[in-house]
């Protein structure tokens, strides 16, 4: 089922809740955890009491030494002065829970008399518009390209795309004018389907279909301008520290298309802000900042806090004057609605009792205070929500299921993953499940760092036995596990990156330094019974062999094969289904001669010429652009998808060490050697493709015009897999022309010269040169951006020297 699930869902939730469906939080602080799960008692009061103390950074204040009620905490105010907008920074400060409705910070201001409260805003705003810091600087790679000012060329559709489909509104609103792609609908929710909603709520499944409500974002507009916004989505840690928005493993040119979306209702980009007021205005709101108590939530510099309040065991959650009540002078002011003020009264009761929690119960709350219930399922908790579940999709959208595009389930995951490859996904290193849109975000490693001990103790480390007890004498056991790997693994699984045609599911090539060898034992003999709904099948039902043949039948020796042929790795062969299904497959090999294919590639267009050549090293060249795109070694391109599918994904490099070539043209009309390298549909005189031609050696010489000249670019293996480019250039500039013809040979952040010649980028692209145009060459840096660019000598048709160059590329 595609669009229309969504129509139903809106209904079916509306009547079941009686509340809109994406319906953003009111005046009352919104913390997700508590308003999914505490509003409709899914958890105790005071567990939902617990995690209101920690998010709303009440132990900021009142001190405790329960490492759980660590507060949150605002977010680092260093630098304020280049990622915020004056003016939204004031309208705040002034009324927070107006400006941002769902804000778990305190009003701090509002017992001050007007005149008073409104000095108390110019200096504080003074004070944080002083700190200013320079915005890192993001290193291209082969897989990251990084323009020239990349956050001022972000794209609105392709941003609105990524937010709703790599995981975003899992937590935050989708936008209602955005239509996800076909969505099987899963057997379960056409069970639900089919219920009315009175029946759903007599069954007891309302809490799956009740609504989850959005983490609000607040008047991005008004509060970010595009660079500051797009530097927060790279790295949200360096701002907000405690993790609640992790990073979503974007690229540079990603984090500008989403914040170009969020921003979308941006009239005009705002001035960057300056800093012109006066010292003693600025030292007043240092002043303040402290006195207010303002730095024991928020990191200024080395400001360090002065005061704290009673710590959080004295405190008395019925007094008559307190923070959870209402406005009470010389108190920060939160609008906590009656059901958030009752869950901290039982909170702060139950603090005294000093129990220590149970495993279990210490991860669920660490679990709620990352929100990781908003993708995720433990223990029927949670998961994503009905109403989102259209927005997460498979690549090509391919039938997988739920269990294709839904994020895993994290029930018994410490009993399925071992310790070492559980942190690695938490350290943003194990992506498995290229199918799915959906990432896997990456939290600060000193917020997660703890939870796969939390994971394998809560789930019953006991249970874990060491591979030798599980699969005793396996090692003799390989060359039986590659034929049963054939009776249905490899039908759905990629072995070590290679697979049958078609096959899309995760990779069982390093499952043994992922898996618990117990879990991997039983579920093989139960898949159903440690995965709900999976589509994985049993191979051995009533715990009995289908294959009498292999191993006499043994399910114990059986199961101890595979999990023996697949730690051998490399050392043993690929299955032999396998074997063959390669020897059919599409695998552009060029062998003795180059191959050229017309595609489509992410990084060189929908005019890509993918050039291959027999020593192994190849290039990619964008033909709308007029520019070389990609260089890699290895492998070639697979051509299935180019010549077969209709709708295929772009082509990628087989190979290994891709690396990108800059964008823009490689040749340019300057008018003076400081002008900056114009990008290539901007260019005056653009360049002009007019197609190759293919030598008797098989290799393409493409053909471009610029102004007066025209141009031969050819490119050919050199030594150690190097790439020689010789580009040859006819035609004189007319009387009186005022620019000069340029080429780029290389750009980057930074520049190396290894030797005269020869130049480095940050991404280790080498290019070399013959020293005679090195001695013209020149090396300039126009705003963060340095290039290496060389005068080229012009030339007519008749003659023939001074009018080619040599150009070498390493990497």
């Amino acid at each position: 089922m595609s669009r229309p699930l969504i129509p139903f869902l809106t209904g079916l939730v509306l009547l079941i809740a009686g509340t809109p469906v994406f319906s953003e939080p009111g005046a009352a602080p919104f913390v997700a955890g508590f308003d999914r799960f505490a509003r409709h008692a899914e958890i105790e009061p005071q567990v939902g009491g617990k995690l209101l103390l920690s998010d709303l950074s009440c132990t900021a204040c009142h001190q405790t030494d329960q490492s759980d009620l660590t507060p949150k905490g605002g977010p680092r105010l260093t630098g304020a002065g280049n990622r915020l907008q004056q003016k939204w920074l004031e309208d705040y400060l002034a009324a927070p829970h107006s400006v941002k409705p769902g804000s778990t910070m305190p009003d701090m201001l509002q017992h001050l008399p007007a005149e008073e409260k409104h000095q108390t805003i110019k200096a504080l705003s003074a004070f944080l518009m002083s700190k200013q810091t320079e915005f890192p600087t993001i290193k291209a790679t082969g897989a990251n390209p990084v323009p020239y000012e990349f956050w001022k060329k972000g794209n609105v559709e392709r941003g609105q795309e990524l937010y709703h489909k790599i995981g975003c509104v899992a937590c935050h609103a989708p936008d209602e004018t955005y239509e996800p792609g076909e969505t099987k609908i899963s057997p379960t929710d056409q069970m639900l389907a089919q219920l009315d909603p009175e029946d759903i709520i007599e069954m007891g499944l309302a809490a799956k279909m009740r609504p989850v409500k959005s983490v609000p974002h607040g008047d991005l507009s008004a509060k970010f301008m595009r660079k500051a916004l797009t530097f927060f989505l790279l790295n949200p840690e360096q701002t907000r520290p405690a993790g609640r928005m992790p990073q979503m493993k974007l690229k540079a040119v990603e984090a500008a298309d989403i914040a170009a979306y969020l921003l979308r209702n941006q009239k005009t980009e705002p001035a960057e802000n300056t800093t012109n007021s006066a010292s003693a205005l600025i030292a007043e709101g240092q002043k303040r900042f402290v006195q207010l108590q303002c730095v024991n939530c928020h990191t200024v510099q080395n400001l360090k806090p002065k005061q704290f309040a009673k710590p959080l065991t004295q405190l008395n959650g019925k007094a008559a004057s307190s923070c959870i009540g209402p406005s009470q002078p010389g108190m920060p002011a939160y609008p906590l609605d009656q059901q958030q003020q009752a869950s901290i009264q039982q909170a702060l009761a139950s603090l005294p009792q000093k129990q220590k929690p149970e495993p279990k119960q210490r991860l669920a709350f660490q679990l709620l205070q990352l929100n990781c219930y908003a993708c995720h399922e433990r223990d029927k908790q949670g998961g994503v929500g009905f109403n989102r579940k259209p927005y997460f999709e498979t690549v090509n959208h391919v039938d997988l299921g739920d269990e294709g595009r839904i994020p895993p389930t994290l029930t018994g995951i410490g009993f399925k993953l071992q310790k070492k490859w559980l942190a690695k996904v938490l350290n943003g290193k194990g992506d498995l499940r290229f199918h799915m849109h959906a990432r896997m975000p990456v939290f600060p490693k000193s917020v997660v760092g703890s939870l796969p001990s939390e994971f394998e103790t809560a789930d019953n480390s006991q249970k874990l036995q060491q591979e030798k007890q599980v699969f005793p004498d396996h090692g003799k056991l390989a060359s039986a596990g590659r034929v049963m790997l054939e009776t249905g693994c490899i039908q759905c699984h990629p072995i070590r990156g290679e697979s049958m045609p078609g096959v899309v599911g995760t990779d069982l090539g390093d499952v043994t330094n992922r898996v618990h060898p117990q879990w991997f034992r039983e579920f093989l003999l139960n898949p159903a019974s440690l995965k709900p709904r999976t589509r994985m099948p049993t191979f051995f039902p009533d715990g009995k062999s289908q294959i009498k043949t292999l191993l006499d039948g043994n399910v114990d020796q059986q199961i101890a094969s595979l999990w023996s042929y697949l730690k051998a790795g490399e050392k043993q062969p690929l299955p032999e289904k396998i074997l063959a299904a390669k020897s059919k497959n599409y695998e552009l090999v060029p062998k003795t001669r180059p191959l050229i294919l017309r595609t489509f590639m992410q990084e060189a267009g929908t005019h890509a010429i993918a050039v291959g050549f027999p020593e192994k090293v190849h290039v990619a060249f964008d033909a709308e652009q007029v520019r070389p795109a990609i260089f890699w070694k290895g492998r070639f391109l697979d051509a299935q998808g180019t010549w077969f599918i209709r709708f295929a994904p772009p082509a990628i490099p087989l190979g290994e060490k891709p690396v990108l070539l800059p964008a823009g043209a490689p040749l340019a009309l300057l008018s003076d050697s400081n002008q900056r390298w114009p990008e290539s549909k901007s260019m005056k005189n653009a360049l002009q493709f007019q197609g190759y031609r293919v030598d008797k050696a098989g290799i393409p010489t493409f053909l471009y015009r610029l102004g007066e000249y025209e141009i031969e670019d050819r490119f050919a293996p050199g030594e150690k897999q190097s790439l020689k480019r010789t580009i040859k250039i006819k035609g004189t500039p007319s009387s009186g022309a005022q620019s000069k013809l340029w080429f780029r040979g290389l750009t980057g952040n930074s520049l190396k010269q290894i030797k005269p010649g020869t130049m480095e980028n940050q991404t280790g692209l080498t290019v070399s040169v013959s020293n005679a145009l090195a001695k013209m060459s020149q090396l300039r840096t126009i705003k963060n951006e340095t290039d290496w660019i060389i005068p080229l000598p012009a030339a007519d048709n008749n003659t023939t020297d001074n009018n080619t160059i040599e150009v070498t590329y390493q990497w």
